[in-house]
């Protein structure tokens, strides 16, 4: 059974019910007509690099993806990861998302990781 993670590029007062309200949008199929959140982008050129979605490399490598290519969108992306998903790869997952200031939902659950607060 496969398991769904998601990012999201949320403003940083964001709260647990938005990262839930654009997910309801994405999963009816609205996504924001704009560019890319650099975030989101940065998020998605790191986790492939490691774990490639595309292409000859995804079929050489055990690929930790139940469903590819992954859901990419301007403000977030959904992961649908193989249930025998090492756990190295939900920690590097976990790693960008807080580096990178991203909200983090499990959809098995509905918990939402906010980013870490940062001391300025």
């Amino acid at each position: 059974m496969s398991f769904d993670l998601v990012v999201w590029a949320m403003p940083p007062t964001a709260v647990p019910d938005a990262v839930h309200e654009a997910n309801a949008r994405c999963a009816r199929g609205e996504h924001p007509q704009r560019p890319a959140d650099p975030r989101v982008v940065a998020f998605y050129d790191a986790l492939t690099s490691h774990y490639p979605d595309r292409g000859p490399r995804v079929a050489e490598s055990a690929s930790p993806w139940a469903t590819v290519p992954l859901h990419t969108a301007a403000d977030h992306i959904w992961m649908r990861l193989d249930e025998g998903c090492p756990d190295a790869v939900l920690e590097t997952i976990e790693r960008l998302a807080g580096d990178l200031d991203l909200n983090l939902l499990d959809l098995q659950d509905g918990s939402v990781y906010p980013p870490p607060v940062r001391i300025r």
